[in-house]
């Protein structure tokens, strides 16, 4: 075979001084060979904004919103799409795997609703045998969303009685002495009233009734945190809660609204900031007076 044929001046070197043509070119193999020919996807954390293109579709958007493992994409035209996160995206030209921003951790709680200081990493205790008592379940309610870390830390269990005309008998039953003692909120213990006689007949030194001056414990929180001017004047006769949500042109109908009615003025509470100061001071001196036995 002729040398001269293939080899030539111009080459690798040989032995003898020749080089060696590189009929074949670059080595195919060297370098990273299975890289895509626009790179590798990577993750892309998402924000707003971000212009993405879905290149099966060729549909380019700017991300208006994500949630539930969705993203939505508007065009120019302001058109939007919704595609699952996740690959199958680019970004300037490259693949990308567009991921959700990871929750900010909730912010340490350094008080209570009832503005006290938050205890964090606090074991779970045995309640104690004194209780505070309220007339009912709404009553109930507000206390556990104001107070209710405070009570957990005190170990002190809330009941309602389905209102106090039966007061000197629950209070019996209870049988309230010496590390038992027993606190009572009373709704509309005012001088004269119903509420004020009955708990006039209790008399034991392990026994504090307090009550606020309202009709009804809804009256109790602020207008201004459920958004009204003030709480309606119901008429002597009345049902009060019913009058209320006839006032307010609330459905009025039967308990269900009332329930329905309640749960929605509740949402509105969010601190002691939302209590008028006549239930505040009686609830903190039904817990300071079960809490020193």
């Amino acid at each position: 075979m002729d040398l001269g044929v293939w080899l030539t001046g111009k080459g690798a070197s040989s032995a003898y001084g020749w080089t060696v043509a590189d009929r074949y070119g670059r080595d195919v193999l060297a370098g990273d060979w299975r890289k895509p020919k626009n790179g590798r996807t990577v993750d892309l954390v998402i924000e707003k904004g971000l212009v993405v293109e879905e290149p099966s579709s060729g549909y380019v958007g700017a991300v208006v919103r994500w949630e539930h493992g969705v993203v939505d994409l508007e065009d120019r035209h302001g058109k939007i799409k919704t595609y699952p996160l996740g690959p199958g995206f680019w970004v300037d030209g490259k693949p990308v795997n567009l991921i959700a921003p990871k929750k900010a951790a909730p912010a340490k709680k350094t008080h209570t609703a009832s503005g006290s200081v938050a205890v964090s990493n606090v074991r779970a205790k045995v309640a104690r045998a004194s209780r505070i008592y309220v007339e009912g379940r709404h009553d109930a309610e507000l206390v556990e969303r104001v107070w209710g870390d405070d009570l957990r830390i005190e170990s002190v269990v809330v009941e309602y009685m389905e209102g106090i005309d039966d007061l000197p008998a629950i209070v019996n039953r209870f049988r309230p002495g010496p590390g038992r003692r027993l606190g009572v909120l009373v709704d509309h213990l005012v001088e004269g009233s119903k509420e004020s006689k009955i708990a006039a007949e209790i008399n034991n030194r392990d026994v504090l009734v307090v009550g606020h001056p309202y009709i009804d414990i809804w009256e109790a929180i602020k207008p201004s945190s459920v958004g009204i001017a003030a709480w309606p004047k119901i008429p002597h006769g009345q049902e009060w809660k019913k009058g209320v949500l006839e006032t307010f042109g609330w459905p009025a109908t039967d308990q269900a609204d009332v329930a329905a009615a309640w749960k929605h003025i509740l949402s509105k509470v969010r601190s002691f900031a939302d209590l008028e100061p006549e239930l505040l001071g009686r609830v903190e001196e039904l817990i300071d007076f079960v809490t020193q036995d």
